[in-house]
């Protein structure tokens, strides 16, 4: 038998152009995307309990992995997919994702992007490719893909609304797009100072890198724009005390880049130390984001809206 790789996706990836990557920014403290496996450690800092240099990159996915895979496995088995669909994820990680997309579907294809494939096992499965790409340069032909999953992605792009034109040009009839990023609230509504400043801090950083921390607010409204059909949408809750996997989460990413917002003078090591000293206790739970979930399906013909 053909290898499904080669039978259902080659022909899309012959056409991608990879251009020089671009580092797409974390967001706050429920969003991590790995540096390469060739970055060197953060530098440690006198801030205390924080000590970033026991901590990595990757130990920050595999927890964004615990706390999201659930709920985003849980909306693609829903999906009416036929067995031989040919898969795309636009962000791919540390590869959770694209390796239970490859497992339970192994008559068809995945094919995994990201702009830093040092965390991907391209040998992982015979189903699966992996590729270095910018996404907002990456090009597929028309219809090459039956399901497209981007989480956690668009919100750090300056023109997500773009970006999710172009990946429905990617999307065959029929096919289905599942998108999933964060709307943060607002930071001044956070129940502790200390969480203000730091909420604060991390949105003004993300805000002046371009990122678009209310695209999740505006994401199942852009689907049903867009022409898809079936449109829904689930959010999840993050922030301390939201689950244990959170504030572990929380602590790993303020133990590996707290010393920047330290750095810049936009909070103080006492203030990162008490942050971190209420996480896991009732004064110090908080709802920083929800994680927007939305799908929906590309029209099988133009009149079926």
């Amino acid at each position: 038998m053909d290898d499904p790789r080669n039978a259902a996706g080659q022909d899309a990836i012959a056409v991608l152009e990879t251009e020089p990557p671009e580092i797409l920014l974390c967001a706050l403290v429920t969003h991590i995307d790995a540096a390469p496996r060739e970055h060197p450690p953060a530098r440690a800092h006198s801030t205390g309990s924080l000590s970033p240099d026991t901590v990595s990159p990757l130990d920050q996915l595999r927890l964004f992995e615990r706390k999201y895979d659930p709920g985003t496995t849980e909306i693609l088995r829903r999906l009416p997919i036929r067995p031989r669909r040919r898969c795309l994820e636009l962000g791919a990680g540390a590869g959770s994702m694209a390796y239970w997309l490859a497992d339970t579907a192994p008559e068809g294809s995945v094919v995994a992007v990201d702009t830093d494939t040092g965390y991907l096992d391209p040998d992982r499965a015979g189903n699966l490719t992996v590729r270095k790409a910018d996404i907002t340069s990456a090009t597929f032909a028309p219809g090459s893909f039956d399901l497209i999953l981007a989480r956690a992605v668009l919100e750090h792009l300056t023109d997500p609304d773009a970006m999710l034109d172009r990946a429905l040009s990617w999307l065959a009839p029929g096919g289905w797009l599942v998108v999933e990023d964060f709307y943060f609230l607002p930071a001044a509504d956070a129940p502790t100072a200390v969480g203000r400043s730091l909420l604060e801090a991390y949105v003004t950083r993300m805000r002046e890198h371009g990122a678009d921390l209310s695209w999740g607010r505006r994401l199942p409204a852009a689907l049903a724009r867009a022409g898809l059909t079936s449109v829904a949408t689930r959010v999840t809750p993050a922030g301390p005390g939201q689950s244990a996997v959170d504030d572990e989460l929380i602590a790993l990413r303020m133990r590996q880049e707290g010393h920047t917002l330290v750095d810049g003078g936009q909070v103080t090591a006492g203030e990162l130390d008490t942050f971190l000293g209420l996480l896991g206790t009732s004064e110090g739970r908080d709802l920083t984001a929800l994680l927007v979930s939305a799908w929906g399906r590309r029209p099988q013909d133009p009149e079926e809206r």
